[in-house]
């Protein structure tokens, strides 16, 4: 088994040596003696686990050690899986590359950027066709141009022996901000829909004052004329 498995990255019982620990549950924290945080453990059927070796006192949770171990390595496997993994793709150019090659080529490196992978785009200079530099940056410059809406420029041209680098990095997804005129619409139509629920509110309550008030009178009208016939 290897030494960084993650086994090995937690003493658990008698390998806690210290004199005390701080013992972390759902309801709160303690400090106490490592000895008496063991026996609490044992006397749980669980295993005392120092989680944090290097606070102080090291923290503890009283736990099932085989069931902590696997829901550790349940949760690295789950970050592992959700880790982008960034590959940088090549795109070749000559100095002087025909349009639908370029276009072509192009098309390919938004792609990689949208995936999430850099570009490291070159032009090579074949021979003579050094002499010719001048018009493999202003090739690269465009191409870097033609991806501003997918990718940032890392290294602008560079030439290095026969060949001239680019590198370009993917654009993060930024969150789209609000502009001044749509909060302040916003908010005038939360103030408006606040307005219009403390008007019906309050018609509301009228409208229960006055049928109140209506069947209040009614009822004494009721009773006055049984009255009267009481007397006649």
């Amino acid at each position: 088994m290897k030494k960084n498995d993650i086994k090995f990255q937690y003493r658990v019982n008698e390998q806690i040596r210290v004199k005390e620990v701080r013992v972390v549950s759902d309801n709160g924290a303690e400090i106490m003696p490592t000895r008496k945080a063991m026996d609490m453990a044992r006397n749980a059927g669980e295993d005392l686990v120092e989680i944090s070796p290097n606070a102080q006192p090291p923290v503890c949770r009283i736990i099932d050690y085989s069931k902590f171990l696997y829901q550790q390595k349940k949760r690295q496997k789950e970050m592992k899986q959700k880790q982008v993994k960034v590959e940088v793709k090549e795109i070749r150019f000559g100095p002087q590359t025909a349009d639908a090659d370029y276009n072509f080529k192009l098309k390919h490196a938004q792609e990689f950027l949208q995936e999430g992978n850099k570009v490291r785009a070159y032009v090579f200079f074949r021979g003579r066709s050094i002499l010719f530099k001048e018009q493999g940056e202003v090739l690269l410059l465009r191409f870097a141009n033609d991806l501003e809406e997918w990718g940032k420029v890392e290294q602008m041209p560079k030439l290095e022996g026969k060949k001239m680098f680019l590198f370009m990095a993917p654009k993060k997804a930024g969150v789209a901000k609000k502009s001044q005129q749509k909060m302040d619409r916003e908010k005038r139509e939360a103030e408006a829909k606040a307005a219009e629920k403390v008007e019906n509110e309050e018609n509301a309550k009228k409208n229960g004052l006055f049928a109140n008030a209506k069947g209040g009178a009614d009822a004494l009208n009721k009773l006055n004329d049984k009255q009267n016939e009481n007397e006649d």
